[in-house]
């Protein structure tokens, strides 16, 4: 009975009082946390840019969570529990890294025209894998996983969690051990910041922005599609005239709930491309 009553409650906090004095099986933990694996892998994802980091500290998490099951006491959804752990693991790994430059997508894009390694292996991939098409939208995606880490750590995690995770503030100020004042002032700051950098720098949705890497990057993997054709798809697009910047940002954050980046038809292109940015900022980053 125990174990049915997990199976279907595990996420609901208004609950988490039955099993205050419970014991959690192992089975029970197993089959839990594989319900949220996925959105926990695409989270750290989305902070580390990495996907070796990322399978190495999922596998951490769910080491230390199932050490630790008997401290868990029910005060809050498993969930939240579990990212609260996969969120401290990430931040002691990122705090010894700089952020990256809000002109991140700029920095690449000039290393990367000078790479012909880096486009022969993606031409390769988006030809050979089932996971090598070119979609705007995936590529939306991927730019606000590079553009995010130019935002203090905090702010960057919060964000996530409240606009891509659905986390509420309190279960953002457990996982992040802040107040909830603190978790409002975070996502504030950080939202606001992100909806001046894409409104200035994102051709989608600001005629003047001055990064088109979405249509451009579709003109080399796509050549035979028309990237206007696919841009009127994307509701940020449609909206982009009449919408304030706050809807606007809301819509892209839409697309990163809809779109997990191990998954999705363009998963092995844009990890690809990410590993090349990664590697890109390193560089970077030791010589500024």
């Amino acid at each position: 009975m125990l174990e049915k009553l997990f199976e279907y409650n595990i996420f609901d906090n208004s609950l988490s009082s039955i099993f205050t004095d419970k014991k959690m099986t192992t089975e029970t933990f197993s089959r839990a946390f594989e319900e949220f694996r996925g959105q926990l892998r695409s989270y750290i994802l989305r902070m580390t840019a990495s996907v070796q980091d990322t399978e190495d500290l999922v596998q951490d998490t769910f080491v230390k969570a199932h050490s630790k099951i008997d401290t868990f006491k029910g005060d809050s959804s498993l969930k939240t529990w579990v990212f609260a752990i996969a969120s401290n693991l990430t931040r002691d790994l990122l705090r010894s890294q700089k952020r990256w430059p809000q002109n991140v997508t700029d920095i690449c894009k000039e290393a990367a025209l000078n790479d012909q390694e880096f486009f022969q292996e993606a031409m390769e991939i988006r030809q050979t894998s089932p996971q090598g098409n070119f979609e705007i939208r995936e590529h939306i995606a991927f730019c606000f996983t590079c553009v995010s880490r130019s935002l203090p750590l905090e702010q960057q995690l919060t964000l996530l969690l409240k606009e891509v995770y659905e986390f509420k503030v309190k279960e953002i100020a457990q996982i992040l051990d802040l107040t909830q004042a603190m978790v409002k002032y975070y996502l504030h700051v950080a939202r606001n910041k992100m909806v001046e950098v894409f409104d200035s720098r994102c051709s989608l949705i600001n005629k003047e922005g001055v990064c088109h890497q979405c249509t451009e990057l579709n003109g080399i993997f796509n050549p035979k599609q028309n990237a206007q054709e696919e841009l009127v798809k994307i509701q940020m697009v449609k909206d982009a005239n009449n919408k304030d910047k706050e809807t606007l940002f809301d819509h892209r954050m839409t697309i990163l709930k809809e779109i997990d980046p191990f998954t999705s038809g363009a998963a092995a292109l844009q990890l690809h491309h990410l590993e090349h940015n990664r590697k890109v900022m390193e560089k970077y980053l030791k010589k500024n």
